[in-house]
């Protein structure tokens, strides 16, 4: 599990932005104080830092300058003003992208996200492990799904739809969630394909697709499939 270290000293967003990354299967540390999170950060071994400016001991600008002369962890700069020079300075201190308040948390967890898989891409550092989830396996590294251990053969949009389902546990997505993250943004409107998709799915992993119990259809809210 990713170590996320949250540097933010309004606590309301602190537990915002920490809520959306526990969503998602980070695991998330929060620290008000400048000093403090310095100290953390170069002694603990965090996998990104969201580093908020303005902060009581320590400002944001001067911990991005000290680890990144210690560590090349990823550093997610938070900034309530929008001033270029800030934002300027900050990418120029090692900062590896900003982002301003107000955010929508879903932003900020996909930046986390591909951060990190860009960290890992850089680094080779990236290892997918398998997902199993009842008699279910999903090998990513051979892009494989098995059944009780019988290979299920599934064409690759209902690959990438089950294995997104499968990297974002009990979330519901809507249908126009899924087909911007499986379909991208041409494909909008035709949600009609992603219906089709999960009942293919489901025919191939559930004991009874009439009875789904992994995919479950949240009425009025889209998809979720539960681990």
């Amino acid at each position: 599990m990713k170590r996320i270290l949250i540097v933010e000293d309004d606590r309301s967003i602190a537990q915002l932005e920490r809520d959306y990354l526990e969503i998602y299967g980070f695991a998330a540390d929060i620290v008000a104080d400048g000093q403090k999170a310095l100290k953390l950060a170069l002694e603990e071994s965090y996998d990104l830092l969201i580093l908020d400016l303005m902060l009581p001991g320590l400002s944001g600008y001067e911990i991005c300058k000290a680890v990144r002369e210690e560590k090349e962890v990823p550093i997610l700069m938070v900034t309530a003003r929008n001033d270029s020079i800030d934002k300027i300075r900050g990418l120029g201190l090692g900062a590896d992208d900003y982002i301003s308040k107000p955010f929508d948390p879903m932003e900020l967890v996909a930046r986390v996200r591909a951060h990190l898989n860009r960290y890992e891409r850089l680094t080779g550092t990236s290892v997918r492990e398998e997902i199993v989830f009842g008699d279910v396996r999903i090998d990513p590294r051979s892009r494989k799904v098995f059944r009780e251990d019988r290979e299920l053969k599934l064409p690759k949009k209902e690959y990438e739809l089950l294995l997104f389902l499968a990297e974002n546990p009990n979330v519901v997505f809507s249908k126009e969630q899924l087909l911007e993250k499986i379909w991208g943004y041409d494909a909008i409107g035709d949600v009609a394909t992603v219906t089709v998709h999960i009942n293919r799915v489901r025919e191939k992993i559930e004991r009874d697709s009439n009875r789904p119990e992994y995919i479950e259809t949240v009425w009025g809210a889209g998809y979720r499939l539960n681990i």
